[in-house]
């Protein structure tokens, strides 16, 4: 083969052959592909919206894209068909034949002219110059500049499609639902200005609102291409602030479904705070009752003072009733959260008084109860009239069965005649509280 430039050498007739046939799958994969691409779902719907922002700016340049595509498509169809007319003047093509093929093979043979408006916003890629309105390009070379500018439209066109396909159906479903929840919120009193789910349905409402309007317009601003990813349409729909909303409208609704079990509970929930509130009360009646029966029978002791029931708890139960009454169950539900907890405290102090009040009692009546043990065990061992015994039991029980009651001196009388009744029945004498628990449950124990 002889040489020619700038094309290298001259092409054999089988090399011409392999070079048409490789040339012709790629103009029929091209052709698909780009037919393709004009029928694509989303760049319909990118000709006929109302774009804005990135969007706007990128299918403008997209648009041109597409009509440099067709643009070079076609002059590479007239110079494949060139090549094919040549070669098929001979069935054993010339010399002559076989430079022109060459040249229009691998040079740069192919002239592609375009107005400046079919230009203008193109992308320039990979050597391309901007403002000429015509280039020269081989047939590879043709083919890459087609290849980048179909990878950059087809990225744009899916990534488009891609979010309106997902966002703003998912937005319908969601202020749909916002909706039900509006009109549930509505009929138990939950308002804007009144309570503050009522403000957060009246801002999620303005933002789906707005988050809708701007998918439409500008669905490249909810697009997140995939890091690393060259292939076109990478990427996935930005669901950032549709997940964020749908987020705070599940939390309104389950304070709604709150506001409904309280609407539903409330009859009951009141009657049983009354009831605890009413037990608190009796409790501390019975504390100052017995608190007076301490001071009487009790001396030398501190009897802890006992207050009165909580007025402040009686207005906020009547309060909660008024808000029954009026089916304002939005403030409802907090008060009677808060008054549950509270008529528990309440009713746990009142129980806690009553039992600091009567200790100074609880003391006299064990004591009494082990002198008696004590009796009874002497009196089994024969020993019911030793006169040491008999004498400090009747101190004792003196002591304990006299008003008031000295409850240290009475302790300590309990304490002698339990002494001399171990001495007397051959024990070590025990004080409680040393050698062991003290064993407050009678001598037979």
């Amino acid at each position: 083969m002889a040489d020619t430039d700038p094309t290298g050498p001259v092409l054999d007739r089988d090399e011409v052959d392999r070079a048409l046939a490789r040339l012709g799958a790629e103009h029929e994969a091209i052709e698909t592909s780009l037919l393709a691409l004009q029928d694509h779902a989303g760049r319909r719907l990118l000709e006929g919206a109302q774009l804005t922002g990135l969007t706007e700016e990128r299918w403008k340049s997209t648009e041109a894209s597409i009509t440099l595509l067709w643009i070079y498509f076609d002059a590479y169809t007239d110079a494949l068909r060139t090549a094919r007319d040549i070669r098929s003047r001979r069935r054993w093509s010339s010399r002559e034949d076989l430079v022109e093929l060459t040249e229009l093979l691998r040079g740069e043979s192919v002239t592609v002219a375009g107005s400046a408006a079919a230009t203008a916003n193109a992308p320039i890629l990979h050597g391309g110059h901007p403002g000429r309105l015509s280039e020269r390009y081989s047939l590879a070379a043709l083919v890459d500049r087609m290849n980048e500018l179909y990878a950059a439209s087809l990225d744009m066109v899916v990534a488009a499609d891609a979010v309106w396909s997902a966002l703003p159906a998912r937005i319908d479903l969601l202020a749909a639902e916002l909706q039900r929840t509006s009109r549930l919120a509505h009929s138990v009193g939950v308002r804007p200005g009144e309570h503050p789910a009522g403000d957060d349905l009246e801002r999620i409402t303005r933002t789906l609102t707005k988050l809708r309007e701007q998918v439409v317009s500008d669905p490249l601003a909810f697009w997140k291409p995939a890091e690393g990813s060259s292939a076109p349409g990478g990427g996935k729909p930005d669901t950032t602030v549709y997940d964020r909303e749908a987020r705070a409208l599940e939390d309104v609704r389950r304070e709604i479904d709150a506001v409904l079990t309280v609407r539903q509970d409330a009859e009951k929930r009141i009657v049983r705070l009354r009831d605890v509130l009413s037990r608190a009360d009796r409790t501390l009646a019975e504390a100052r009752t017995a608190r007076g029966e301490v001071l009487a029978k009790i001396a030398a002791t501190e009897v802890p003072v006992v207050s009165g029931p909580p007025t402040a708890l009686q207005e906020q139960l009547s309060t909660a009733a008024e808000y029954r009454r009026h089916a304002q169950w939005h403030r409802l539900s907090p008060l009677l959260e808060s008054l549950e907890q509270k008529a528990e405290d309440e009713l746990l102090r009142a129980r806690e008084s009553l039992t600091a009040v009567t200790a100074p009692l609880a003391v006299r009546a064990e004591l009494r109860g082990r002198l008696d043990a004590y009796k009874a065990k002497v009196a089994r061992h024969g020993l019911a009239e030793d006169p040491l015994l008999v004498e400090r039991y009747e101190k004792a029980r003196r002591m304990l069965w006299s008003a008031p009651c000295d409850l240290r001196a009475a302790e300590q009388a309990v304490l002698r005649y339990q002494q001399a009744a171990s001495e007397q029945l051959g024990g070590a004498p025990r004080v409680p509280g040393q050698g062991g628990p003290d064993d407050r449950r009678g001598p037979d124990a």
